[in-house]
């Protein structure tokens, strides 16, 4: 193994020859998603692709624990509250920020309802 340091930042090379270098990443990668495979908890928002829904996890989930939202059903009560774009947008303010109540850091909320009106008004909602 040699290393190489570019701009700073150390970078590793795992061999000296590129394609043992290709193949040994692709090992690694088959691992990883191995031990998740075998290890992963499985989390409503890994369970969907609507964009949406992954963006309110994202949200919630900036400095507040994955065990609050789920364990005291933030996630859940918002999706069921305001369950898509179109929901959201045409929320007052105040609803979506008692919705948002003891998740702190308000802007989240705010910002997430600025999307979704952008994503409304510019998009259709999709």
């Amino acid at each position: 193994m040699c290393q190489i340091r570019r701009n700073g930042t150390r970078m590793i090379r795992l061999t000296e020859k590129p394609e043992e270098e290709e193949e040994a990443l692709a090992e690694f990668r088959e691992k990883v998603i191995d031990w998740f495979r075998a290890n992963g908890i499985s989390y409503p928002w890994r369970e969907t692709r609507d964009p949406y829904a992954i963006l309110v996890s994202e949200l919630m989930l900036q400095q507040t624990r994955i065990a609050t939202v789920l364990e005291r059903g933030y996630y859940e009560r918002w999706m069921a509250r305001f369950p898509d774009w179109e929901s959201l947008a045409g929320a007052r303010e105040e609803d979506v920020l008692k919705a948002w109540e003891g998740l702190g850091y308000y802007n989240r909320a705010r910002n997430l309802q600025k999307a979704a009106l952008e994503v409304v008004s510019r998009h259709g909602g999709r």
